[in-house]
């Protein structure tokens, strides 16, 4: 084995891609670029260096991609990663989208997905809008309203369904859950 282009599983932020190459770095391979979901190494590993990144890799709770399938759910996670982390508003609806930008029969890319992931890429997007929602809430910096917009949900009222049916907790009621877990330096 002779290859410096690899994709790497369970890398869904620049952060992670960040302690990945530190952790790489640290055991003495040299990175020509790192980003999320794909590694490419300056010089090319033998079997046995591929067997040290391997374990690198692993010990940092990523994973090697070997088969075609599974880099494909690997990129549609980073598309809904992406668009869910840059506020961007859907022009038409998630299955354009992807279709759009993978070059790719939508229809073929939900029934990989659901194989690969054992969910639709719907239920994916929404885990992953409800996630990115989390955040939000626990800076406290936006409203709900905001929130729902920057999310882009129709209404307040579709994005705190949504949020309670996923948390079982109204976003509201998540907001105030957090407040009270946390106990301010002056009170302790």
């Amino acid at each position: 084995m002779k290859s410096t282009h690899f994709h790497i599983k369970n890398m869904v932020c620049s952060h992670c891609a960040e302690v990945l190459e530190e952790k790489l770095v640290d055991a003495g391979f040299h990175i020509k670029k790192i980003e999320l979901g794909e590694l490419q190494l300056a010089r090319p590993v033998d079997k046995n260096g591929y067997e040290r990144l391997i374990s690198v890799v692993r010990n940092n709770g990523f994973d090697v991609i070997n088969d075609e399938g599974s880099r494909t759910v690997e990129r549609i996670k980073h598309h809904i990663i992406k668009l869910v982390r840059s506020g961007e508003t859907l022009e038409g609806n998630l299955s354009d989208y992807l279709s759009k930008s993978m070059h790719k029969d939508y229809q073929q890319l939900s029934r990989l997905f659901s194989a690969v992931e054992g969910k639709s890429i719907e239920r994916y997007f929404i885990q992953q809008k409800i996630e990115r929602a989390k955040e939000l809430i626990v800076y406290d910096e936006k409203t709900l309203s905001e929130i729902a917009l920057d999310l882009d949900y129709s209404s307040q009222q579709h994005f705190s369904r949504q949020f309670k049916k996923e948390t079982g907790l109204s976003p509201s009621h998540f907001k105030e859950v957090k407040k009270n877990k946390r106990i301010s330096i002056d009170k302790i």
